[in-house]
């Protein structure tokens, strides 16, 4: 699996990815639900009733009893309707930003499993090539022994090398699957995990862009989605704020109401229609929606300090991250020297000791200081692919 597949897999079946789009679509469902104006309210009603006398008898026009139809509708003030929407539409843009600051940190989580996949995958060959090398040596050493070349004891010594190092390739190969486990959850890939693979090379120290020798200017940080999803927090906060104080401001109902009044014992005029019109207004002798405007004035002073929060965050992530690229940069300059020298100087040893030059705990201490140092370039390696990782995910450079 290359890094552009496995990156194509996790927007594709990534979970958190997944749970971030459906609340976008909930944030778009609020936005339809914001828009709506208040329904009218349909209301029929019989009044009138004599239990002594009854409703008398004939249809249900005819009855004794008098009818009324009443129709109401709220009419909003204070522009809720427009504030309702301009708060939802903030809240659905936040959530786009949420998506795509979700994206960002599973990027990096991705890409750090990828590379952790790669160093396990080349300590596993390290480790898997130092203990076939030692299988040979002990092979080689029995054959000596029997010929009279070397001692019983320097057999002994290549076979506790040899051991060690099969040990050392099956806890390479354990960290190889825990490794798989972790890259198939993130790309949603589990029924693939004993399979997986990383294919891609290490990132070479080229790769590192002029800019990177600079640290995050305001215009970076501005870029980021986690700010910017603070930035409209603050305006969905703002939006709130003033849908809360509209509250005091007083809605209205108007109604209208039709009534029959049939012909009875009490109503000796006969039947006769009326009709009659009706306003409604809230009277706030009681409440005055003081709690819901302090609930969004904290709510306000909450979005800027979150703000606040993620700036620092994100400044004090850039900081570290390129602190850390620089580090590992320069590492892995250090140990591609050191690994050249260290193989040309187990070459070296193996070569004596093929001729009887030199005796084997030499020999055994070039093999395991190569072996060191090619274990110690991987993580160097991997170490470097992960700053880079973290540096590319702080400037939001996908």
């Amino acid at each position: 699996m290359t890094l552009q597949e496995a990156e194509q897999r996790l927007l594709a079946r990534n979970r958190d990815i997944l749970a971030a789009r459906r609340a976008i679509e909930a944030a778009q469902a609020n936005t339809v639900s914001a828009g709506a104006r208040p329904n009218p309210t349909l209301s029929f009603g019989l009044s009138s009733i004599n239990p002594s006398a009854g409703i008398g008898s004939g249809s249900l026009r005819d009855k004794t009893v008098d009818t009324s139809v009443r129709i109401d509708q709220v009419f909003e003030r204070g522009d809720r309707r427009d504030l309702r929407i301009a708060l939802a539409k903030s809240l659905e843009t936040a959530s786009t930003d949420d998506l795509e600051e979700m994206i960002r940190q599973r990027r990096l989580a991705l890409r750090v499993a990828y590379y952790d996949l790669a160093v396990a995958q080349d300590r596993s060959r390290v480790s898997g090539e130092s203990a076939a090398l030692f299988a040979r040596s002990v092979d080689a050493a029995q054959k000596r022994l029997a010929a009279g070349d070397i001692s019983a004891a320097d057999v002994s010594r290549i076979r506790v090398d040899a051991l060690r190092a099969e040990s050392d390739a099956r806890l390479a190969d354990a960290e190889r699957r825990r490794a798989q486990v972790a890259l198939a959850l993130l790309t949603g890939s589990e029924s693939e995990t004993g399979t997986l693979a990383v294919s891609d090379p290490w990132p070479s120290l080229s790769d590192i862009p002029p800019r990177a020798a600079e640290p995050l200017d305001e215009a970076t940080l501005e870029r980021r989605p986690d700010v910017r999803a603070a930035r409209r927090r603050i305006e969905s906060a703002q939006k709130a704020r003033e849908l809360a104080r509209s509250l005091r401001t007083r809605d209205f109902s108007l109604g209208a109401q039709f009534d029959r009044y049939p012909a009875s014992g009490t109503n000796t005029l006969g039947t006769g229609n009326s009709f009659g019109v009706f306003v409604s207004v809230p009277l706030f002798t009681n409440y005055a929606f003081d709690g819901e405007i302090r609930r969004a004035e904290v709510d306000y002073s909450a979005a800027q300090e979150a703000l606040a929060r993620t700036l620092a965050e994100a400044r004090a992530e850039g900081q570290r991250a390129l602190g850390d690229l620089h580090a590992a940069s320069d590492r892995l300059r250090r140990y591609d020297q050191t690994l050249a020298e260290a193989m040309r100087a187990a070459s070296a040893a193996e070569f004596a000791y093929t001729n009887g030059a030199t005796g084997v705990m030499d020999l055994l201490d070039a093999r395991r200081t190569l072996r060191a140092i090619q274990i110690e370039a991987v993580n160097a390696k991997a170490d470097y692919a992960r700053a880079w990782a973290a540096w590319r995910a702080a400037i939001s450079d996908y």
